[in-house]
């Protein structure tokens, strides 16, 4: 990591998958992400959706570095550690485009992790996809619900380890895959074989399509 090292404590510009540009001032570097502080949000963004990385010249304010993160620790950072920490607390996530989700993590599994979200409930996310991770602030929760309206709770559905089993559970329901980005992408579940997926839409029309680039998928009729 010595050429992004060179930007650690800098204000940087960051370009990832989808188009979507953060900006802030790089504060960390693990193996498989990076830390920026935009001045009042952390976000977590992993390498793999990084298309550039620059320094940020003309910065709209200046940013204090801070003292700590949310999810202090001694090790180095890592997806799978940033994930098991952030786990029943609040955050935005970033996975379709520039679309964000708002909710908590409630389970990490081989390949993908479970997400409740107060708009979209239970989720299922793949690890592969997740763009970026940004922390709430302590106290403040999702569209300014009262904890009775949206505990934090462990999920009650039988999981399994990767995310083509646990989506074979639900053949011959009504699935919205990536956040019904298109009409393509919501119908009934009609069967998965060999990381392709059948998918009826509204119309009785028979749509295939590849797990591989699944990001989302939640069930409106659960």
């Amino acid at each position: 990591m010595r050429l992004i090292n060179q930007f650690l404590g800098n204000d940087v510009t960051i370009l990832i998958s989808g188009g979507v540009v953060y900006n802030g001032m790089l504060i960390d570097i693990g193996s498989e992400l990076l830390v920026i502080f935009n001045g009042e949000d952390y976000i977590y963004i992993p390498f793999q959706h990084i298309q550039n990385i620059s320094l940020n010249l003309d910065p709209d304010e200046e940013i204090e570095k801070p003292e700590n993160t949310p999810f202090e620790g001694s090790e180095e950072i890592s997806l799978r550690k940033i994930l098991n920490s952030a786990k029943g607390t609040f955050v935005e996530i970033h996975v379709v485009k520039n679309r964000a989700i708002h909710g908590y993590i409630t389970s990490i599994l081989n390949d993908y992790f479970v997400f409740y979200s107060p708009v979209f409930k239970t989720m299922f996310i793949s690890l592969n996809h997740l763009k970026a991770l940004i922390p709430y602030n302590p106290n403040q929760i999702p569209y300014a619900l009262n904890e009775q309206r949206l505990p934090v709770k462990p999920t009650q559905i039988t999981l399994a380890r990767s995310f083509e089993e646990q989506l074979k559970k639900w053949v011959g329901k009504i699935v919205v895959f990536d956040l019904g980005e298109s009409a393509s992408k919501i119908g009934k579940f009609e069967q998965i074989e060999d990381k392709m997926i059948e998918l009826v839409t509204a119309r009785d029309k028979s749509k295939i399509l590849n797990l591989r680039h699944i990001k989302t998928v939640h069930f409106p009729i659960e």
